[in-house]
């Protein structure tokens, strides 16, 4: 049995973490803008060695900043190992996993491992499928890597936009915006990913639903100190890292929101409304509260930090595409969204 968890140093997400701070620190004292908008050449990028085509993009590239780590700094996994759920070992009961069905195939991919590399390019159900979690924005999203008829796979450019990840595809090297799964710059510009559906879930309620499941599992149980948050205490901040757009008006930026885009109009609610009222109807979508599962962005220690629960969304009993992340992430990409408190 291969246990999850481990206890070595990463110098890696230290580095990343430092780039964090230090940028934060450039803002406290009036000099970020400067910096950012130096960094933001696309001249500066392609003798970094890109070959993404800047002339096409939907972005002002002022809006692009770098996280710290060049690309791929922060690495995806591309032949991602798993266990059968009865042989993983290590995971707390309560800690938070992404899972994936489909065509009865169930996998779990633990946020323990995602908050370290970010995408897994992965094959499931002979469906090829990208695997995403942006943690500054905590948006575990799902897609197809099929473009326009091609298989491709992602990596991190190291840059982020509105605090979110950055991806970019390994074909074309155009650059995709996470949240919104939209090609931003490139070749393939204005193109979008399909969405596919997934829960964020504690691993107890994951490995009862499907018994017979799969969980993914580190290629180098060394590489990262898997179990640990190098984000300790960023869900409790006043502000997000690496931010400057519009702020949410009435809730705190971090505070944690559920969005479904599916709807007539892109739907909002409040972790908090929900955890109160338990389960909420909205435009013919049932929002149910999930206890039990631990937020992976509050203590050092994942298996320690406090429940803040998830949540389920169907139709006609279904699950359908949602995201559950925070206030200001609405505030950035779904500007005119009101979100239901």
């Amino acid at each position: 049995m291969q246990n999850f968890a481990s206890h070595r140093p990463a110098r890696a997400g230290h580095a990343y973490l430092s780039g964090v701070i230090v940028m934060v620190l450039l803002a406290g004292l009036g000099l970020a803008v400067s910096t950012i908008t130096a960094a933001a050449n696309p001249e500066l990028w392609e003798r970094q060695g890109w070959t993404t085509d800047f002339s096409q993009t939907t972005i002002d590239f002022a809006e692009i900043m770098s996280g710290g780590p060049p690309k791929d700094g922060i690495p995806p996994i591309d032949d991602p190992v798993f266990l059968p759920v009865a042989e993983a070992t290590g995971l707390d009961d309560k800690e938070p996993v992404m899972s994936v069905v489909i065509d009865g195939a169930a996998r779990a991919y633990p946020l323990r491992i995602m908050i370290w590399h970010e995408i897994v390019n992965d094959s499931l159900a002979g469906r090829p499928i990208s695997v995403t979690y942006c943690p500054l924005c905590n948006a575990a999203i799902v897609f197809d890597r099929t473009v326009e008829g091609t298989v491709t796979t992602f990596g991190t450019t190291g840059k982020l936009r509105n605090s979110d990840l950055v991806m970019y595809d390994r074909e074309t090297e155009s650059w995709w915006q996470q949240f919104t799964g939209e090609a931003i710059t490139g070749s393939r510009t204005g193109s979008r990913l399909e969405v596919i559906p997934s829960r964020l879930e504690s691993w107890q309620v994951f490995s009862t639903r499907h018994p017979g499941g799969e969980v993914l599992a580190p290629n180098n149980p060394g590489l990262r100190d898997y179990g640990r948050n190098p984000y300790a205490g960023y869900d409790s901040s006043s502000v997000p890292f690496l931010y400057r757009g519009a702020m949410p008006e009435g809730i705190a930026p971090l505070s944690y929101v559920v969005v479904v885009r599916e709807a007539s109009k892109p739907l909002a609610l409040s972790l908090d409304k929900l955890r109160r009222k338990g389960a909420v109807k909205l435009d013919g979508f049932e929002f149910t509260w999930v206890p039990g599962v631990r937020s992976v962005l509050d203590t050092s220690n994942i298996a320690e930090g406090r429940e803040i629960g998830s949540v389920t969304v169907t139709r006609d009993g279904q699950d359908v595409v949602h995201e559950l992340t925070f206030a200001f992430v609405v505030s950035a990409f779904l500007p005119q969204t009101v979100i239901e408190q």
